[in-house]
């Protein structure tokens, strides 16, 4: 039983193993059992930028601003992780050096402008910068996960991928109304919304986006690129980042995403099992033509 008196996710039969732990300049991943069906994600976890950029040309206060990271998405994720007995891959760098949850033709992979503010370190970024960090930060994050998942699969076990972000609650001097919201693919939305209907029904007085603050379904990102393109049960989580600033809010949060996503792994009949498809030719085989 988890610690609120529910019925865990993971399944008596499935493997036991546990997903190691590694940590690398550009991410992390924190260990967490292969049973519990779910792996957690942070994109926009740091706004950490090292010394040799020279903070892109930003006055130090600029990088404290939702621009530069997804102010206390990280911590959301870390405690998810733990109540779920998940693994995690949580970036160690700022989407200012380049954005991880973006496709990789997409314009504003690398931001010259963002939300007012001039980022002169990549007002003139040209190709060549731009692959070295695609090769530093972007393509690390990106291979973790896939590494993971594909540990995951190894062991018989499609994850469902959580993905925990951020939005600051006023955004161009409009307050925006909701708590929390899912963004989804409409091509794909199973998932998200259940996990949406179970934080509604949990939580009434909460205003959660359907589709909001913004639309999910962008493609290229890293919903698309690892759930959508792969097959996963995935969901994107929008959390307003004045409700998450300090350890006591990215805990309540945890919980309420961590009940959440039990009853959507409920809803779609439990941790997703993963076979290998057939090869070309193995059915023929197998009816021995």
């Amino acid at each position: 039983m988890s610690t609120d008196g529910m019925e865990e996710a993971q399944v008596v039969g499935l493997p036991e193993a546990r997903i190691p732990a590694e940590r690398h300049e550009a991410c992390e991943v924190v260990g967490g059992e292969v049973r519990s069906g779910v792996l957690v994600l942070c994109d926009h976890a740091s706004n950490r930028i090292p010394p040799e950029y020279g903070n892109l040309g930003l006055p130090p206060g600029e990088l404290e601003r939702h621009i530069a990271w997804d102010i206390g998405a990280e911590g959301v994720a870390r405690r998810l992780a733990v109540r779920l007995g998940a693994p995690a891959v949580i970036s160690r760098f700022s989407r200012l050096l380049v954005d991880p949850n973006r496709g990789l033709d997409d314009p504003t992979i690398l931001m010259r402008i963002s939300d007012g503010a001039i980022v002169p370190g990549n007002v003139d970024a040209d190709v060549r910068e731009k692959q070295r960090r695609l090769e530093r930060f972007y393509l690390p994050y990106d291979e973790a996960i896939s590494r993971t998942i594909g540990r995951f699969r190894a062991l018989g076990v499609n994850p469902a991928l959580v993905s925990i972000h951020s939005f600051t609650p006023v955004w161009r001097g409009v307050k925006r109304p909701w708590h929390a919201g899912l963004l989804y693919d409409p091509r794909d939305p199973d998932f998200s919304v259940h996990l949406m209907n179970a934080l509604m029904v949990a939580a009434p007085d909460l205003v959660i986006g359907n589709n909001q603050p913004y639309r999910g379904g962008l493609s290229g990102d890293t919903m698309d690129r690892h759930g959508f393109a792969k097959g996963l049960p995935h969901a994107l989580v929008e959390i307003r980042q004045d409700l998450i600033r300090d350890a006591a809010g990215q805990e309540l949060w945890a919980r309420r995403v961590e009940l959440a996503t039990r009853a959507a792994l409920d809803a779609i009949g439990g941790v997703q099992e993963y076979r290998v498809p057939e090869a070309a030719g193995d059915s023929h085989k197998a009816a021995g033509t």
